[in-house]
């Protein structure tokens, strides 16, 4: 096979040049010329010497709809994820902060998997001992799995055609190189061209693929962005690396829901699925403290209970401070003269501060009268009752509004022993769940006079 030729293109205005250079010559931008394949390669040697049939041109009514076989990673949250199994030819890209996790669950899966199909780990970053010391010390079965430490793609490929893997890992993709470039791995072109060999072997083989992906330190994936548009499905690793609980989140799906969330504890045994995350989420203080309020977010499929906690103090400063962990900043500045214009409540002179328990993200609108009641509890000092469950979304005229999914949140309030429930009137269910009693409001100040009564 000839070598496709290289050049480099300008990632400002589209223009080619058969050298590097600091500047653009065309637009002039500095430091944007980046190293790719010649767009004119042929079509044989664009697909790695791999001649395909001519693709077929069909109707919508001709094409199967029959659905694409799936099969479990043993775990049943990353199925969850997944959006019920790991689908035959795939490419997962999973991507999180230095030692969240990633090696690990893969590691797990793998592990698994390959009790029943053969499955290949390829690493570019540790050597085979270093993951057979890994596996031992988190006591999974080390029989059937393959291990094999190499950073060429080419050289990956033509180990993947030889064993036949159901499943694959690269660890990671930034490690990856293709002899077809110059350029160091890591790179943006480096990542591109491996990347899409990989995918093309996938959809070719059906292997199933998932590849680890480095975040930048502002926790986006490292490389360029049309890694995210080549995968088929993009997993967030969150968490706190010296928290308990990891989040493993779906941001892009093309087989299964996107923000489906699996919950994972982390153990000296690795990462362990947690069935009921609500009930972790709502390990609360004995006592009634003020300030502390329990929510029903919506993550993917499921409702999820989880606890937001306010204070509000006094503040020196000319500018009172808004602080928030797990929720929007912004949005709470709004509520904050939404509850001053509305309920009569100015806080114009005091620090507050918001924080979800647990270390969960919660970024749709229903948590705004559960954010409205625990600034309010704090700002009273007055404690609210531990079986107290609140959710809605507030508008800027004060109104109360419904959520999505309302009857499901109640029924899994009510399964967690709750005995009242503060909600908007248009999620009010005409028959409440055994042992729940529902109060319907419309208005902010209903609300209020609901919580305080």
């Amino acid at each position: 096979m000839a070598k496709a030729k290289r050049i480099y293109g300008c990632t400002e205005c589209g223009a080619t040049f058969p050298k590097w250079a600091g500047q653009c010559a065309d637009c002039g931008a500095w430091n944007t010329l980046v190293e790719t394949l010649d767009p004119g390669t042929s079509v044989s040697e664009a697909r790695g010497g791999w001649a395909g049939e001519q693709a077929q041109i069909k109707t919508l009514a001709e094409v199967s709809v029959e659905e694409m076989p799936r099969f479990s990673t043993a775990s049943a949250e990353l199925d969850r994820v997944l959006g019920g199994g790991l689908v035959d030819g795939s490419v997962v890209l999973i991507g999180g902060d230095p030692g969240i996790g990633k090696s690990t669950i893969l590691l797990q899966t793998l592990c698994s998997i390959a009790q029943r199909f053969p499955a290949l780990y390829v690493t570019g970053e540790e050597s085979q001992q270093q993951v057979a010391m890994r596996a031992r010390r988190l006591g999974l079965p080390e029989d059937k799995l393959k291990v094999m430490t190499e950073t060429s793609i080419e050289a990956i490929i033509a180990a993947a055609r030889r064993e036949q893997p159901k499943v694959m890992v690269i660890d990671s993709i930034q490690t990856i190189f293709t002899e077809q470039l110059q350029s160091a791995p890591g790179g943006v072109a480096q990542v591109r061209e491996s990347a899409a060999l990989l995918v093309r072997y996938a959809k070719q083989s059906g292997t199933a693929i998932f590849l680890v992906g480095h975040v930048t330190k502002e926790g986006a994936l490292a490389g360029p962005r049309v890694l995210e548009h080549m995968v088929d499905t993009v997993l967030y690793f969150e968490g706190e690396s010296d928290g308990r609980l990891r989040l493993l989140r779906a941001v892009k799906n093309r087989f299964g829901a996107v923000n489906e969330l699996g919950v994972f504890a982390m153990t000296d045994k690795g990462l362990k699925e947690v069935s009921n995350p609500s009930a972790i989420f709502l390990t609360r203080a004995q006592a009634e403290v003020p300030g502390s309020v329990v929510m029903a977010t919506w993550e993917g499929t499921r409702p999820m209970l989880v606890e937001v906690q306010a204070l509000v103090d006094t503040s020196h400063l000319a500018n009172p401070r808004r602080v928030t962990l797990g929720l929007d900043q912004n949005r709470l500045a709004m509520l904050l003269a939404v509850l001053h214009r509305h309920g009569g409540i100015p806080t114009h002179d005091q620090d507050v501060f918001l924080n979800v328990v647990g270390g969960v993200k919660v970024l749709e609108t229903a948590s705004d009268l559960a954010l409205m009641a625990a600034v309010m509890a704090s700002l009273r000092n007055r404690p609210l009752p531990h079986d107290l469950l609140v959710f809605g979304e507030v508008g800027l005229s004060g109104e109360v509004r419904p959520v999505p999914s309302g009857q499901e949140r109640l029924k899994e309030a009510a399964k967690h022993g709750f005995k009242r429930a503060i909600v908007p009137k248009g999620n009010a269910p005409k028959e409440a769940p055994a042992g729940l009693q529902v109060v319907a409001v419309t208005r902010l100040e209903e609300a209020l006079d609901a919580l305080f009564e």
